[in-house]
């Protein structure tokens, strides 16, 4: 049994790396599928290829791939993003309130009058919509 402090510094940092080294491995061969899978413009035999290759080379088939793809990585990898914040940008609009604060007053004061509302909540209510929050 090997016992941790029976390692020198130098074989502690050895493993380190090469722990280091695995992580980046499987990083970049997740990566690399997803990208494989996430393209449009690759058949399913093309697709297939690609997999096969960084299966059975795994190293050389990673590298290689990101040789001969690394734009389009890339471009994919950005479009994605703007797809993203597009998306969050109109969900952000569809759920802000854009009522200026006097329609706010003017709705909390009829919920007043219709006793939805207690006298306190309308103060809040108008405080909160002078306030811009």
């Amino acid at each position: 049994m090997v016992v941790a402090t029976n390692w020198t510094f130098g074989q502690l940092m050895w493993s380190m790396l090469v722990f280091f080294a695995w992580i980046l491995f499987f990083w970049m061969l997740f990566a690399v599928i997803g990208d494989v899978f996430r393209r449009h413009d690759l058949s399913g035999l093309g697709k297939a290829g690609w997999i096969i290759f960084m299966v059975c080379l795994p190293f050389l088939g990673i590298f290689v791939y990101l040789i001969a793809n690394s734009k389009g990585m890339a471009e994919r990898n950005t479009k994605q993003v703007q797809e993203a914040q597009a998306s969050t940008d109109a969900y952000i609009k569809s759920v802000a309130t854009t009522a200026d604060p006097a329609e706010q007053i003017a709705k909390g004061h009829e919920l007043l009058e219709k006793g939805a509302l207690t006298q306190t909540e309308f103060e809040q209510l108008k405080a909160s919509a002078l306030a811009g929050g």
